[in-house]
């Protein structure tokens, strides 16, 4: 959404939900915290989930996580849903100021202290990164181990786990209730990241059930696509260039292992210099078409089955219009095809 003013988005979603969109999905980065907008919309829908994509394990505690998503689960009557990622360096280190590290192992202490929280233990943990109560010799050594004061609503709030690399995929199969890759290629997830996701799921806890994924798409239905996938450039080429540093960029890895390793490194370095219209230019049609449901109807009927087949079972559609009649019609456009 593209509106300065928050409440005209909430309306539009409201609006949105009444002719059956099902999911809302809210962005943090090092933009507006994601927990004040999901509270507000949480008051403005009624039924549709609503989940934070993401939230960063660095930058809060991991109760001030679990009691931010049992708040927001229990102002929206148990629609939320807990979205984890670790972000990456530039922003941990260079917004937050905290190290990054040990992405990993801190994802999967907050993901069981969380647990612990919801389900009103008192929370003692002793983890490799996290320790509650602080042990004396950190502290003041007068903490103890406290339970949270309100009953959550759930005690098994879902949480999904924004993750591309292989160790982290394996990680999500293992313990989260769903799965949120970026970029998408709907038809190489096999190739990609078969190995580790059958890793996870043979240590996975049956009591989590079937692991959903979710995951954002650019979408457009229409015979005029040829224009508006152009729009989708800077996008990939931001993250496949300049999301990182050389050497330590996992977009630019996944779009390698797609088997764009070529133009991967022309994206790279070309935004890398600075030369970002350059970068744009450079990302290659097939790797636009295959992330993206741009198209004209028929095909993006084909594309949908794709994603269906490929195990997706929520599109975060990102409509590519800027007019809330042009966004109206391409989520109407997509929940047809979808029934």
């Amino acid at each position: 959404m593209w509106q300065d003013d928050f409440s005209a988005v909430a309306n539009e979603i409201a609006s949105l939900e009444a002719i059956g969109l099902a999911d809302v999905f809210v962005e943090e980065g090092y933009s507006f915290d994601a927990i004040r907008r999901l509270g507000y919309l949480s008051a403005r829908t009624s039924s549709a989930r609503l989940i934070s994509g993401i939230l960063p394990i660095y930058s809060r505690t991991p109760s001030l996580t679990a009691m931010s998503a049992a708040g927001l689960d229990y102002v929206s009557g148990g629609r939320f849903v807990l979205g984890l990622g670790t972000s990456g360096p530039q922003v941990i280190e260079g917004f937050h100021g905290v190290p990054y590290d040990a992405p990993l192992q801190r994802t999967r202490e907050v993901i069981e202290i969380c647990r612990s929280v919801w389900r009103r233990e008192p929370v003692s943990y002793a983890g490799q990164h996290y320790t509650l109560p602080l042990p004396a010799d950190q502290g003041m050594g007068v903490g103890k181990p406290l339970k949270m004061i309100n009953r959550p609503l759930r005690a098994d709030i879902p949480i999904s786990i924004a993750s591309i690399g292989p160790r982290n995929v394996s990680l999500t199969a293992e313990i989260a209730n769903a799965w949120q890759p970026i970029f998408l290629y709907p038809d190489k997830v096999r190739d990609v990241w078969g190995s580790s996701l059958d890793a996870g799921f043979a240590k996975r806890d049956a009591a989590l059930g079937p692991m959903e994924i979710y995951t954002s798409v650019p979408t457009y239905i229409g015979d005029d696509w040829a224009d508006v996938i152009d729009g989708e450039r800077p996008h990939i080429a931001l993250y496949v260039g300049g999301m990182g540093a050389r050497g330590k960029n996992y977009y630019n890895e996944l779009a390698c292992r797609y088997g764009f390793e070529a133009e991967a490194a022309v994206i790279q370095d070309l935004y890398l210099a600075g030369r970002k219209e350059e970068a744009a230019a450079a990302v290659p049609v097939e790797l636009l078409r295959a992330t993206t449901l741009i198209g004209p109807r028929s095909y993006v009927a084909e594309r949908l089955s794709a994603y269906r087949e490929a195990g997706v079972t929520t599109v975060l559609a990102m409509p590519m219009v800027r007019t809330v009649p042009g966004r109206r019609a391409a989520v109407e456009g997509l929940l047809d095809l979808a029934r």
